[in-house]
């Protein structure tokens, strides 16, 4: 197969190297260049034309987020952060990823740790696959940067939804979200949106380290109406049930895991259950949302073309799991309108 072309910004020279090593020993991938700084790292986008780009956050001259802003605005390219593991890189992660970035690199999870075998094997498959499945996410990019309709999640706010008003015994119980690479955005197109008198709970796994699910909560919770927090062992739900924090299973490899939650809720509530998959790299949800479907609850799938990757929604959507296909847009829409 054609060689993933990667370019490699970072203003420590360990960095680049690091950085480099690991990819470059996978034989598809190949770096075609490293950037000092963010100035340099527009200049390498418009002449080398890559396939991704990994770039750090905190540099001299342009920082990341501001070389982000103009990659996304001149040469919308699929961009990995390379974030550290505190409340102030959570924030800056999160804003990365609001204006476009597509995943990012846990710094102190890989290289500050000289953990890299641990993050290893996810990174070239991140990489390979966004670079081979280039989501029509971009070209919407492409199109909105252009035209200055880049939105931001209080403008979804600002568009929330009302309750019907309408009541039944087949209105969901409960709201189960699991998502992965592109989450953030996602959620930031569906949280905002629900309603403040929304009458049930809503139960989310996102595939982040704790420092960056906490950040990713108090974010939602101040663009909504609803209340968001990171769960707490033993607190309560809205309704009914309560919240439960374990290490257990100890075999599944993404923690937190959507599975692990939507099986929960789906032996909890039973046909009650509404669970909305959305964009992600590989299975985590499908086995919680086949057991979801078995109790008669229902779920909801993004569509290919709002998704940063097409992974989780599109083995959920293959196993014709899903009720419902729908855009990022009007997912919330849809939900609002179960009750």
């Amino acid at each position: 197969m054609k060689q993933v072309k990667v370019l490699v910004v970072d203003d420590s020279a360990f960095m680049r190297k690091a950085i480099a090593m690991i990819l470059e020993s996978d034989p598809e991938i190949s770096v075609i260049g490293k950037a000092t700084n963010g100035i340099e790292g527009l200049e390498m986008v418009k002449a080398l034309k890559p396939d991704v780009v990994t770039l750090d956050i905190e540099m001299p001259q342009m920082d990341g987020l501001t070389a982000l802003k103009h990659i996304m605005t001149e040469n919308p390219t699929p961009v990995m952060m390379l974030s550290s593991l505190t409340t102030e890189g959570a924030s800056a992660t999160l804003d990365a990823l609001s204006l476009g970035a597509v995943d990012f690199i846990p710094k102190q999870l890989s290289f500050v740790a000289l953990d890299i075998v641990k993050i290893k094997d996810e990174l070239l498959r991140k990489v390979k696959h966004i670079a081979r499945n280039k989501p029509a996410f971009y070209l919407g990019i492409l199109k909105q940067s252009k035209s200055g309709e880049l939105r931001s999640a209080r403008s979804a706010k600002q568009n929330g939804l009302t309750m019907p008003g309408r009541s039944g015994k087949s209105r969901p119980g409960i709201i189960a979200i699991g998502s992965s690479t592109g989450g953030p955005p996602a959620l930031q197109a569906i949280i905002p949106k629900l309603p403040a008198n929304l009458p049930v709970p809503v139960t989310v796994v996102q595939h982040m380290p704790p420092t960056f699910t906490k950040s990713l909560a108090e974010r939602l919770d101040t663009l909504s109406a609803v209340h968001v927090k990171e769960a707490e062992h033993g607190e309560s739900l809205l309704s009914s049930g309560q919240v439960l924090l374990a290490d257990e299973p100890a075999t599944t490899l993404h923690r937190p895991a959507v599975d692990v939650m939507v099986k929960s809720v789906a032996e909890e509530y039973g046909s009650r259950v509404l669970g909305v998959i959305l964009t992600g790299m590989g299975s985590d949800g499908l086995e919680g949302l086949r057991l979801v479907k078995a109790k008669g609850g229902k779920v909801f799938a993004q569509d290919e073309a709002s998704c940063v990757v097409y992974g989780m929604p599109r083995v959920v959507i293959e196993e014709k799991l899903a009720d419902k296909v729908v855009h990022i847009d009007n997912l919330a829409k849809e939900i609002v309108e179960c009750f």
